[in-house]
């Protein structure tokens, strides 16, 4: 791939400050040989903390939060910084841009601020008739954005701004000063919160490139360490996610290590992971190095929907229609599912693996929620919305009915945001809760994700695992085998065995079942097939490979449901019993429980209305692992 020379000068002439570069172990045991786009990193800090464990914690967090510095929430009314973003995280109350109160029932172990680098601070800037940039004709009506400006206020300045970003005059506003101002005070901010042992704040922004027809393309940068460069590369710097590894490889000669996490997938109309380069060009293995090594995760859900997989994609898949947010990130145009979504990005990894020997998309998955209010997005039965001001109650959402039908009879806002989720979380399963530990758990891929559930998920695979009930079952299967995120070279003459472990977020409803969803190359095809492996109303039926209905239901009226029906905690030991050696294969777990209310559902009630029709009144929140994957021995 040509080097963007201007831009990798532009990395060494800010990069200023330097902290020794960082390493990451790898899961083996045994494994496939190693790619030199595989980072190592190592805890660095010195001494453990009160809760160290060499069998791994679990830790919950958020790493795509916006505040009052992103262009966007700015025009929907956010005015929480990051330092308020950083105390809600750790469980302090913050005030929503329509006046009410927000607090997390449980605080996060760790959290990211990730405001865009488009226009940093700029927004904001604009609204202070004692800036520079307050004369600027963006400016207009800026000043005005308070509480009295409509939704339609809000969105056509919105609107305008997307328009002005794709003007050759889009630099006249960038201020290096404001967005330098706004950058040192994130990262100030960060180190400030930043708390070894209790709370872990990351340095982070957004990367928001699209293509020419709106695809989306956007990336969170997040730092492992207490410095970062001058400035952050943004979308007015280049609009190739290439050259945005450049940069960060760049920045890592320069001792600031970093990883990208890219998100929205789902509204990325087939772009996120194309076939070729965003030259056109076939992928090659030194477009796998680079991307693997600045892109070892991808956000698997969140507010604006799930990209786990689509049922265009996955039709045998029951569960595959959940939260699909079927449009390009902020338009009305539909998004191609192929080349959008998770699932088939792993399985065309596999594809190429086997064919030409390397995979682009040997992704770990987290989730996060993108709320542009400096909080996340809430729960289902107390949604606190995304952009602030432009859909934070029922009617603005298409969750209740409008006080009166639109001339042409319609009954509910015109709304993409009904799509949209109350979610999601990312999880990392670490050795303490310090920026060390937590970024090397990112960086092996020892990760998963919630649709906003604290649900927990632990996945081994292996040839001499113990049994599942082995009560030290966690240390032994680290020894014998790899976590999630692992890779395995198959055993000639054996089949691996695995773990599955999901236990219920204690403040949610009970689990369902256990699955394992595998994935594979074949005869140049790729296919995949779903298997529960444990259940909560019975046993597996073996010819199906699924649960028996557990009996869990829910009651529309008032969102009660089925007491005593599911389980606290599922686990098994599992074969493939279409296990063949010869294939190239991933596995990862996927957790379900029982049936509860969505939001709209929960709007409606509180609203004193019938649920929208149009919506799904219920939902089954989930928690997906990060895959394992199996390598021929030849």
């Amino acid at each position: 791939m040509e080097k963007n020379l201007a831009l990798l000068a532009f990395v060494l002439l800010v990069a200023a400050c330097s902290e020794a570069p960082d390493s990451a172990n790898t899961n083996s045991l045994p494994r496939a040989e190693p790619s030199i786009s595989e980072t190592n990193t190592e805890i660095t800090n010195g001494s453990r903390t009160a809760g160290y464990s060499n069998n791994r914690n679990a830790y919950f967090g958020d790493l795509h939060v916006h505040t009052m510095y992103s262009f966007d929430a700015f025009i929907f009314g956010t005015t929480s910084s990051p330092n308020d973003a950083y105390e809600f995280a750790k469980g302090g109350v913050i005030t929503h841009p329509a006046g009410f109160d927000m607090q997390l029932q449980v605080p996060l172990d760790f959290y990211g601020v990730t405001d865009h680098a488009t226009y940093i601070g700029v927004l904001r800037a604009m609204a202070d008739p004692n800036s520079d940039v307050s004369s600027h004709p963006m400016a207009e009506g800026m000043d005005r954005l308070d509480a009295s400006a409509t939704p339609e206020e809000r969105g056509a300045k919105f609107r305008e701004v997307l328009e002005f970003l794709r003007t050759p005059e889009a630099n006249a506003v960038n201020d290096p000063n404001i967005r330098r101002s706004a950058w040192a005070d994130i990262i100030a901010t960060a180190n400030r919160h930043n708390d070894p042992g209790n709370f872990t704040a990351f340095i982070g922004y957004e990367y928001t490139a699209t293509t020419p027809d709106r695809g989306n393309l956007h990336r969170n940068v997040i730092f492992r360490g207490d410095s970062a460069p001058e400035l952050p590369l943004s979308r007015t710097d280049t609009i190739n996610p290439e050259d945005l590894w450049d940069w960060m490889d760049a920045n890592r000669e320069q001792g600031f290590e970093s990883l990208a996490i890219p998100h929205n997938s789902n509204g990325s109309n087939g772009a996120m992971f194309a076939l070729t380069d965003t030259s056109g060009r076939p992928l090659d293995d030194a477009y796998s190095d680079q991307r693997m090594r600045n892109e070892p995760l991808v956000e698997i859900t969140q507010v604006k929907g799930t990209s786990d997989t689509h049922p265009a994609l996955s039709p045998n898949d029951e569960w595959a229609d959940f939260e699909i947010m079927p449009l390009r990130i902020a338009t009305n145009l539909y998004s191609e599912p192929n080349g959008s979504y998770v699932r088939q990005a792993f399985l065309n990894g596999l594809k190429l693996q086997a064919e030409q020997g390397f995979n682009p998309f040997k992704f770990g998955v987290i989730g996060s929620s993108d709320s542009h209010n400096a909080t996340y997005a809430g729960e289902e039965h107390d949604y606190w919305s995304k952009v602030g001001l432009r859909d934070s109650d029922g009617v603005l959402r298409g969750s209740v009915p409008l006080p009166e039908p639109t001339a042409d009879g319609e009954r509910y806002t015109d709304t993409y945001f009904d799509t949209w989720s109350a979610a999601g979380l990312a999880g990392v399963w670490a050795e303490e809760n310090t920026r060390e530990s937590i970024y090397d758990a990112f960086r092996r891929k020892e990760t998963f994700g919630t649709s906003g559930t604290r649900m927990k998920v632990r996945f081994f695979g292996g040839y001499d695992l113990p049994s599942a009930d082995d009560e030290d079952m966690i240390a032994k299967a680290y020894a014998g085998g790899v976590p999630m995120g692992g890779d395995l070279i198959n055993e000639e003459g054996a089949s691996p065995s695995f773990i599955a472990w999901i236990a219920k977020d204690p403040n949610g409803a009970d689990l369902e079942r256990l699955q394992i969803i595998k994935g594979w190359a074949e005869g140049g095809e790729i296919r995949e097939e779903i298997y529960d492996i444990a259940c909560s109303g019975g046993d597996v039926n073996p010819t199906t490979h699924r649960c028996p209905d557990n009996g869990a239901r829910v009651d529309i009226s008032d969102c009660t449901i089925t007491d005593g029906v599911g389980a606290a905690e599922l686990k098994s030991g599992w074969q493939d019993p279409d296990y063949d050696p010869e294939q190239h294969a991933l596995y990862y777990v996927r957790g379900l429980e029982n049936p509860t209310c969505r939001w709209s559902t929960w709007d409606a009630i509180r609203a004193g209305v019938e649920p929208n029709p149009d919506l799904y009144p219920t939902i089954q929140e989930r928690v997906w692992s990060s895959p394992i994957w199996i390598t021929p021995s030849q």
